[in-house]
């Protein structure tokens, strides 16, 4: 049963539990999600590259992180549960009224959503963000800010991964009452960095920039920075 479906302050006890596991010693571990939506994008796509993230910053840094990573429909209440969601995919994004409403009511009440263009995405996502916070911009993220600095620093921002429209990277976020719920990484491909070796074949250098990256996306979200 779901104990977190009932009533909506229990996901505010659920998400300070789970933002404070990692300094509890034998705590549980803190699992993440990948977003399962409709609308003709492959959401499947490069299903390493979770995994070989959370294996990196695992071995990186002491986390109570698990290795594993779930697939939770955008709509499914079990959203909850997961401090970190992470959405991608080449084409379409679409969702009904129900699914905004989980996934705005995920983001208020504590979670964090990355979303990685792997080219194509862009125009459904930045609808998304209209539909789901009319009244916050999707804005432009300062190089200063915290994401970039810790715990690997990228004073330039998002390192480029892969080309796609040969355009600068632009690492985008949603702010809810001075908190990041959403950033979004444009014209870089995080993603793809992670996958193994053999799927995009890019340079290991790439590589470590791309994992490196993506740590910090995924260090600041779960310790509620």
């Amino acid at each position: 049963m779901n104990l977190f479906c009932t009533k909506k302050p229990l996901l505010v006890l659920l998400f300070i539990a789970v933002l404070w596991v990692p300094t509890q010693t034998n705590a549980q571990e803190i699992a993440i999600a990948r977003i399962k939506y409709s609308g003709g994008g492959d959401w499947y796509n490069d299903p390493s590259s979770l995994n070989n993230l959370l294996s990196f910053a695992a071995s990186s840094f002491p986390t109570t992180l698990s290795l594993n990573y779930r697939d939770v429909d955008l709509g499914d209440s079990d959203l909850y549960l997961y401090p970190f969601a992470f959405l991608t995919g080449h084409g379409g994004l679409s969702y009904n009224k129900s699914e905004l409403d989980n996934l705005r009511d995920y983001l208020d009440y504590g979670g964090f959503l990355y979303i990685d263009d792997d080219y194509g995405l862009d125009e459904s996502v930045r609808k998304m963000a209209k539909d789901l916070f009319p009244d916050e911009a999707l804005v432009v993220l300062p190089f200063d800010h915290a994401i970039y600095k810790a715990p690997f620093n990228f004073s330039a921002g998002l390192p480029k991964i892969h080309e796609h429209n040969g355009l600068p990277p632009k690492g985008l976020g949603i702010f809810r009452n001075g908190r990041l719920v959403l950033f979004y990484s444009y014209e870089s491909n995080l993603a793809d960095g992670w996958a193994d070796p053999e799927v995009h074949k890019d340079p290991q250098s790439i590589r470590e920039l791309a994992l490196k990256m993506g740590t910090n996306i995924l260090l600041y979200a779960i310790n509620g920075e």
